[in-house]
C-alpha cells in the first residue's frame, strides 16, 4: 500500500492522548469548568498526570494561582455538555448553572467534583517547570472517586475539529501489569 504525506498541523489527530475530561478549578469562591483533552499519565504511584492548559485560557490563571483542580471524567452520555463547556469561557459564564451540572465538594482540594461524571480525580500541582514554555502542568492525584454503578463507561476521545470517538469494545490480553 502506498502512503501519502500527512500535514504536520494534523498530527495531533493521530495521537489522541486519552479521554476528554472536565477540569474544575475554584478561585475566590468562583468554580469553573474547562473541557480538556491534552493530558497523559506520567507515573503510576504516586499517580502523576501531565496536562496542557493554555495561558490564553481562563482556567490557566485559576490553576496557576491555586495549584489544585479536579479532573472529572465524563461518559458519552453528557457529550453535548462537555462540548458546550469547551465552547464557552468561565470568565463570562457560570458553566455549572448554564449547562446544568452539579458541583459537589471535594475531600482534599477546593475545586468541585462534577457529580454527572463517572470518575473524579482530586489533584494538586506538583511541578510547574514546563508551564512557562509549554503550558504543561504536572499534577498528582491525591484522591480518586468512581461511581460503582458504572461498569463500562463509554468515554469520549477528541479526534480534532469537532470529531470525537466513543470508546467501544474492551479487549483483554496477557499482561504482567496489574
Amino acid at each position: 500500500m502506498a502512503k501519502r504525506p500527512f500535514p504536520l498541523s494534523k498530527v495531533y489527530t493521530l495521537l489522541e492522548p486519552g479521554p476528554v475530561v472536565l477540569l474544575t478549578t475554584s478561585r475566590k469562591g468562583k468554580p469553573n469548568i474547562m473541557t480538556m483533552s491534552w493530558l497523559t499519565m506520567m507515573e503510576f504511584e504516586p499517580p502523576l498526570i501531565g496536562c496542557i492548559v493554555s495561558d490564553l485560557n481562563y482556567s490557566f490563571k485559576n490553576l496557576s494561582a491555586t495549584k489544585e483542580c479536579v479532573i472529572n471524567i465524563p461518559s458519552a452520555d453528557i457529550l453535548d455538555k462537555v462540548v458546550a463547556c469547551g465552547n464557552s469561557t468561565g470568565a463570562k459564564t457560570d458553566k455549572f448553572a448554564k449547562f446544568n451540572l452539579t458541583a459537589k465538594p471535594a475531600a482534599k482540594v477546593k475545586a468541585p467534583l462534577i457529580d454527572e461524571c463517572f470518575a473524579n480525580l482530586e489533584c494538586r500541582v506538583v511541578d510547574t517547570r514546563m508551564v512557562n514554555k509549554y503550558s504543561l502542568f504536572v499534577l498528582e492525584a491525591v484522591q480518586a472517586w468512581i461511581d460503582p454503578k458504572i461498569k463500562n463507561p463509554r468515554t469520549v476521545h477528541h479526534r480534532g475539529k469537532g470529531s470525537f470517538m466513543i470508546a467501544g469494545e474492551t479487549v483483554k490480553t496477557k499482561s504482567k501489569m496489574k
